[in-house]
């Protein structure tokens, strides 16, 4: 009937569909002239005023049947009436009242409501849910005040990790239940669905011991299962064990014999097949295993933030090392060297592939991995987040038959996902792409691509050399690291070749200045550079946590400085269970993009500094990376501290 459009509606227009379907009354805008009985006219329109008489009756019959249903009146013929598939007659009388009662729906928005959410095979809650009328927390509290239970807030919540075991996972995800709490007399379990009636006996079969209910939403409850169970739970056990054997080998009653074959039930095995689990859990990049005088410490590297996920006994660190050192194929006895090794593998069905680099440090072995996910979906250019101008721009310096584009930054800022971006732009069957990459991080069935194998003398200089004699016409070169590489680069790009590649700078202006100061020619890089992005990556502000405060002098002397308006409220994210305490989820691009112009060829030639540069750049249209960052803070996407922690802004 289309009257579910949204809480504010079902309040401001609670009659506009019973008027619209009653006929309209003579005199009220009906012209006399359009009920005479003219050309045989009159009795199709009797016709058709029988049939709206119809309609208003069969609404009417249905409206007192919600209303009966809401009394708990039987049918018509004395039979006991029926409620929804899943609630008890009680319970679909108190929803209904409830859902009334707190002006969420008028009496005829829900007599729509029932008629849809039977045909569309939902129950009543999640019908409004996905009609956006609730949200999932407005249910939640609907559903708690119609059991007669209290709600959990999950943000503030944490788990107990010792009671959250003693409901299997998979239950769990398939009841929508978490045990919050260990308590005398039993646990404490949030559910989404309190009107299940099996639900309390379920649980108590699993646990053994009685559940206090408490209800939550849906979509957090979920959520809060996905950080509460977390892979490591399960490491004290193997620590223990491994504790156990290392006694034993002490007190020489073990056998120090045996295979030399590696047990793939071992502890120390375990514990890093653990580690692994979990970094791809949180979709960590980086997994770091630091050696401290009384423990290891294990951190992850998330959204571009360390964090630490575990605390290991100080005597698991050298067989920690070991284990992965044999994984890498690396040399174990080798502990004072830095030594650089790759395995490929698959953790929980997701195919891995691992870079690994340990190095000595004063209290023993560091090791870092670094996780390439093989899985990882591309991202199209339009997906990136570019504002609207520079996407335009690049689009336009990406469809150059000759060239070279160059995207600048940091370790860590997004420059390889916005190149193979690009590259998914340009790939076509009419032309030869190939590229020379460290490491090649996603295999494209049509582009020719070279793992760069420095012991094997495969150098980036090397692999474009051999690139040229292939014929090409676009090449994607991963970095350019050295003098050579970068004279080779440009060569290439001015004798008929795409060439993309990406520079270590702090931006783009930063990345066209460190070309001249590598001492390649002036007149070189006028002619073959097309354009420089520079790009960071920003946190997002978690949306489940996300509270006004007021900023530090030194975050409000930034927003002045960049000339924006006062703005009324900032936001911070105060830190709750999804987002693991940080106050963010997940990272957005913000881009800047330098357009060698023919004034910009002209100022490159005579040597400029890098004032005179990135002046000119702006002056021109570059929207720079500091300004475009504090759009994100002003439309509440990120921070003030983030911008200055990714920027360097003061």
């Amino acid at each position: 009937m289309g009257l579910l459009k949204s809480r504010k509606d079902a309040n401001d227009e609670p009659r506009r569909g019973a008027d619209a379907s009653r006929p309209a009354p003579r005199g009220d805008g009906v012209d006399d002239n359009e009920l005479a009985d003219t050309d045989g006219v009159g009795a199709q329109v009797s016709q058709s005023i029988e049939v709206l008489q119809a309609q208003v009756a069969a609404r009417n019959a249905r409206l007192n049947e919600a209303k009966a249903m809401s009394a708990g009146a039987p049918n018509t013929d004395g039979s006991p009436r029926v409620p929804p598939q899943g609630l008890t007659g009680e319970q679909a009388r108190m929803l209904g009242e409830i859902l009334v009662a707190h002006n969420v729906l008028s009496a005829d928005h829900l007599v729509a409501a029932l008629d849809a959410h039977r045909s569309a095979g939902q129950r009543l809650g999640e019908f409004l849910v996905a009609k956006r009328v609730l949200t999932e927390r407005d249910l939640a509290g609907l559903l708690a005040e119609q059991a007669g239970l209290e709600v959990v807030d999950l943000r503030h919540h944490f788990p107990d990790p010792t009671a959250v075991v003693a409901l299997p996972e998979s239950h769990a995800r398939a009841w929508g239940a978490l045990v919050l709490r260990r308590t005398g007399s039993g646990f404490d379990v949030v559910v989404s669905d309190p009107s299940d009636p099996s639900i309390a006996d379920r649980l108590r079969e699993i646990l053994r011991q009685p559940a206090q209910l408490y209800v939550g939403g849906v979509g957090e409850i979920q959520r809060a299962i996905d950080v509460a169970y977390r892979t490591t739970a399960n490491v004290d056990e193997h620590v223990r064990v491994f504790q156990a054997r290392e006694e034993q080998l002490r007190a020489g009653r073990a056998d120090q014999g045996g295979s030399a074959r590696v047990d793939e039930k071992a502890p120390i095995v375990q514990v890093v097949n653990l580690l692994l689990s979990q970094a791809v859990s949180e979709r960590a990049s980086d997994v770091h295993i630091e050696p401290m005088p009384d423990r290891v410490r294990v951190r992850n590297r998330v959204d571009g933030a360390l964090h630490e996920s575990l605390t290991l006994p100080p005597g698991m660190g050298p067989a920690l090392i070991s284990r992965i050192k044999v994984m890498a194929n690396m040399n174990i006895v080798e502990r004072r060297r830095a030594q650089d090794g790759q395995i490929e593998m698959e953790v929980d069905g997701v195919p891995l592939d691992v870079r690994v680099s340990t190095t000595s440090t004063v209290n023993g072995e560091k090791c870092v991995m670094r996780i390439l996910d093989k899985r990882r979906a591309l991202f199209g250019l339009r997906d990136l987040g570019m504002p609207a101008e520079t996407l335009t721009v690049f689009e336009g310096m990406t469809r150059s038959p000759y060239g070279m584009v160059l995207c600048a930054g940091p370790t860590g800022s997004g420059k390889t996902t916005t190149l193979y971006a690009t590259l998914t732009q340009i790939n076509r069957e009419e032309i030869n792409v190939m590229t020379v990459e460290d490491p090649v991080e996603y295999v494209f069935p049509t582009v020719n691509q070279i793992q760069i194998n420095e012991q094997a003398g495969i150098t980036f200089a090397g692999g474009l050399r051999s690139i040229l004699r292939q014929d090409p016409d676009a090449i994607l070169v991963g970095e350019i690291r050295d003098v050579e590489t970068a004279r080779i680069a440009v060569q290439s790009a001015l004798t008929g070749h795409l060439v993309l590649s990406s520079l270590h700078a702090t931006d783009s202006v930063a990345a066209l200045h460190r070309f001249l100061d590598m001492g390649i020619e002036s007149f070189l890089i006028s002619s073959s550079v097309l354009g420089v992005v520079g790009q960071r990556l920003v946190r997002r502000l978690c949306p489940e946590c996300k509270v006004a405060y007021a900023p530090r002098p030194d975050e409000l002397a930034m927003w002045e400085k960049a000339g924006f308006a006062p703005k009324s409220e900032f936001f911070q994210g105060e830190g709750c269970v999804f987002c693991s305490e940080t106050g963010y989820q997940g990272r957005i691009g913000v881009y800047e993009l330098l357009r060698v112009s023919d004034a910009m060829k002209q100022l490159v030639v005579n040597q400029p500094t890098y004032q005179e540069l990135r002046d000119l750049a702006v002056s021109e249209g570059m929207v720079p990376l500091q300004t475009e960052a504090l759009k994100l803070v002003e439309q509440d996407v990120t921070t003030l501290a983030e911008v200055l922690r990714t920027l360097y802004v003061v």
